[in-house]
């Protein structure tokens, strides 16, 4: 239970954290994780076996 209340404090310190944003900042933030979600969206991922001599 005690986990669950730091847990809900840290929650809380983190949305009074967000609400001093500007603007600005927040769309900011918001366009670069949409730049990141666009690249991982495209990325193909490629595995080449290890090859002992």
């Amino acid at each position: 239970m005690e986990q669950k209340t730091t847990f809900d404090e840290a929650e809380i310190a983190l949305l009074k954290e967000a609400l001093n944003r500007s603007y600005k900042e927040r769309f900011e933030r918001a366009t670069r994780l949409y730049k990141i979600q666009q690249t991982m969206k495209k990325a193909t991922i490629t595995h080449k076996p290890f090859i002992s001599k």
